[in-house]
């Protein structure tokens, strides 16, 4: 299986197309003319002396942000940087952001970082960090600038989804760790799992959880809640492995790009294990992207009912490119389609019950478990 990632903030898709649909040559050269003729009237004429190097960076992030807002030039520097933000630990906030309709918006506060425990939420809007307005900086400058040493400060000012209260917040940053997977046995023998984030493996972790449960049981559970609230993302294998385990047939998830080797369907096959007891999928507004993924399959294929608030809605897949020189482009190759053959991109899955949750972070938890000993 081609291994995906549905990016959020630091996280990237590794496969380079190997067929890219070319534009007409023609064009292509007369595109390229005018650029040159322009960088040169620019580096010699300007009123001010300017830096070659500074103007192509410039070109070349002015290009790509006018496709989207995920599509991004990586330096040296920041391609390392990059490297390193995909471990699973590194000093920061806690925040996983990403730019929607050209506002940096908060996807989700991981759970148990500086940024969640200042009571930063999802949907937040970023409007400065430190002295620096939100609009003026790309996603890495942004990351480069939230991420630091521990016990170093960073003071960011948040517009608040809610009632639009403007917040200035500083955060003493802290060595963050992303756990995937945490897992309780709730009454009547309703088992609970909450997926963080999906990273490698983190499919095979859910059925691990769902053994011990069931152990811890005595017997197969009678029901189970999968909590993907605050879930921003990852390897889209990983999601549609996890959908694959409740559903035995059928599309699951639909990849479409104009390369032929980014266009790709994946398909259900018949499980061994036993999961077929009641289902419930928690989401809200910071489930995004492969989240979305295996909610939407669920949804579509009547195998769980989805349970809380209207997801963040990013649906593309981007694609790490590593250059030459060491640089990398982060560019949207493709997006992905649900069964039903709609697009969740901007616009998010409904869920079957709407639950909001601001301020009891139990209620959409009670009511799935409400549900669930129901029969419902």
């Amino acid at each position: 299986m081609k291994r995906l990632f549905i990016i959020a903030m630091t996280i990237g898709v590794f496969i380079t197309p190997t067929t890219v649909p070319r534009a007409d040559n023609d064009d292509v050269y007369q595109g390229l003319s005018n650029f040159t003729r322009v960088l040169d009237l620019v580096e010699r004429s300007y009123v001010d002396e300017v830096e070659l190097e500074k103007l192509t960076l410039s070109a070349i992030e002015g290009m790509l942000k006018s496709l989207d807002p995920y599509s991004v030039y990586l330096t040296p520097e920041r391609y390392k940087e990059f490297e390193e933000g995909t471990s699973g630990e590194f000093g920061g906030v806690g925040l996983e952001i990403a730019s929607k309709n050209d506002v940096l918006t908060i996807i989700t506060p991981i759970e148990g970082t500086p940024a969640a425990r200042a009571g930063i939420k999802p949907g937040d809007v970023i409007i400065r960090i430190e002295d620096t307005p939100a609009k003026e900086l790309q996603i890495f400058e942004v990351v480069k600038l939230l991420r630091g040493p521990k016990g170093t400060d960073v003071t960011i000012t948040i517009k608040r989804e809610r009632d639009g209260v403007i917040s200035k917040i500083t955060l003493t940053r802290d060595t963050i760790h992303v756990r995937s997977v945490t897992y309780e046995l709730k009454e009547r023998g309703i088992g609970y799992v909450r997926l963080n984030n999906f990273q490698d493996k983190s499919a095979g972790e859910v059925s691990r959880a769902m053994v011990r449960l069931e152990n811890e049981n005595g017997k197969q559970l009678s029901g189970l809640i999968l909590d993907l609230r605050n879930n921003p993302g990852g390897l889209l294998s990983q999601a549609v492995e996890l959908a694959d385990k409740f559903i035995d047939k059928g599309l699951i998830v639909s990849v479409k790009g104009r390369a032929p080797d980014q266009s790709i369907e994946y398909y259900a096959t018949k499980n061994d294990e036993s999961y077929n007891y009641p289902l419930v999928v928690l989401v809200n507004r910071g489930s995004a992207s492969a989240s979305e993924v295996v909610a939407e399959a669920l949804q579509d294929r009547k195998r769980a009912v989805i349970l809380g608030t209207e997801t963040f809605g990013k649906g593309s897949v981007q694609t790490i490119i590593k250059l030459e020189d060491g640089s990398g482009l982060k560019l949207t190759t493709a997006r992905f389609y649900a069964p039903s053959g709609r697009s969740i991109n901007e616009v998010g899955v409904t869920p079957d019950v709407i639950v909001e949750n601001p301020e009891d972070k139990d209620l959409q938890l009670k009511r799935a478990i409400e549900l669930l000993s129901s029969g419902g």
